[in-house]
């Protein structure tokens, strides 16, 4: 019987993976300037970015712990109300939900988890299709004492908790999805290389998402060793500046909280897990039945909008908010606007 990791690892040809290994070193060499400017960003490595000294600034909120479907997950929680679960992203942990948790916890129980292999939460060895990850998700409301909830993901977080509805709609009151659809067979279109002039420096109306990272992140051991310490660091602003439509609106400690949390090899290994899976999630998602519960979609203007069209056949209550002025991370640039679509959404 195979082991959870034999199970996701993903085995290509040799021409494959020499067509992977090409694409990384095109990436990185258009990159270059834009990698040289995040250069300059990097600033404190070493600051103190525990969960305990971050949630002191959120008031009313507080770090938990439970370990649910074998593995150990951290949450963060406080506010009063419905349960509303909260679901982060590449390469995010639950601070990145940190400029809306005061104000939708003014309504809700807030409920903000680090997903299987992110933050404080356990670096297992497999489980990170996101069928598996879903399950982890209810067993954890379940021990929390939540018979249904409303749930929201941005990026990675967004496939898990479409994931969560399809798989457990019994304990699915809404569902709102951040940026990003859940894996399906488009991924298989995804374009290995750029067509001239379309890669800028940053995603706007003349330069649409050029995806690379999911090939890279394919890639296995390779990406580890190459962005081990400050590699991860460098490779986490440029993504940031990339995909942001204002970069001045993260901040340093921002930049730290992140580039400590993904720069150890357990912690890169358990990020890149998450796209290792998307052939799985494609499968599994082929399986499932519409969605009846309302869905809503908050897209950015340039990508993320054009991206989530593909949830309307998928969903019988579907709406979609296209976010203007902002790139992929939604939550950093808009989070009055994206706490007010929230709060209207889910009470």
């Amino acid at each position: 019987m195979k082991s959870d990791q034999e199970t996701y690892t993903i085995n290509r040809p040799r021409w494959q993976r020499l067509c992977v290994t090409i694409l990384l070193a095109i990436a990185f060499t258009v990159s270059l300037p834009y990698i040289a400017q995040a250069q300059e960003q990097v600033r404190n490595p070493t600051a103190n970015t525990s969960d305990s000294t971050l949630v002191k600034s959120l008031s009313g909120f507080e770090n938990g712990y439970a370990t649910v479907n074998g593995v150990r997950l951290h949450y963060v929680s406080g506010g009063e109300g419905a349960p509303l679960v909260l679901l982060p992203g590449h390469p995010e942990t639950w601070w990145g939900y940190h400029k809306v948790m005061l104000a939708l916890a003014k309504s809700f129980r807030v409920i903000v988890v680090d997903i299987r292999g992110m933050g404080s939460s356990e670096k297992s060895a497999g489980g990170y299709d996101k069928k598996t990850m879903a399950r982890d998700i209810y067993e954890l409301i379940r021990q929390l004492g939540y018979e249904k909830v409303n749930i929201a993901g941005h990026d990675i977080g967004a496939m898990v908790a479409f994931s969560f509805a399809a798989n457990h709609p019994e304990a699915t009151a809404k569902l709102a999805l951040l940026d990003v659809a859940h894996p399906d067979d488009s991924f298989y279109d995804i374009k290995m290389l750029p067509e001239e002039g379309k890669f800028g420096k940053t995603v706007d109306a003349a330069h649409p998402v050029y995806l690379w990272w999911f090939a890279f992140h394919q890639v296995e051991g390779l990406p580890e060793k190459l962005l081990a310490g400050d590699g991860m660091r460098l490779y986490i602003n440029w993504l940031f500046n990339y995909l942001l439509n204002d970069p001045t609106k993260i901040d340093s400690r921002d930049l730290a909280v992140y580039g400590n949390a993904y720069s150890n090899p357990e912690a890169i290994r358990a990020g890149h897990a998450w796209y290792k899976a998307f052939p799985r999630d494609i499968s599994d998602a082929k399986t499932y039945k519409k969605l009846e519960m309302p869905v809503l979609g908050l897209g950015a203007e340039f990508q993320g909008y054009q991206f989530l069209r593909v949830v309307e056949p998928k969903a019988t209550n579907f709406q979609l908010v296209k976010i203007e002025n902002s790139g992929h991370f939604i939550l950093i640039e808009q989070p009055d606007v994206i706490s007010r679509l929230l709060i209207n959404f889910f009470k």
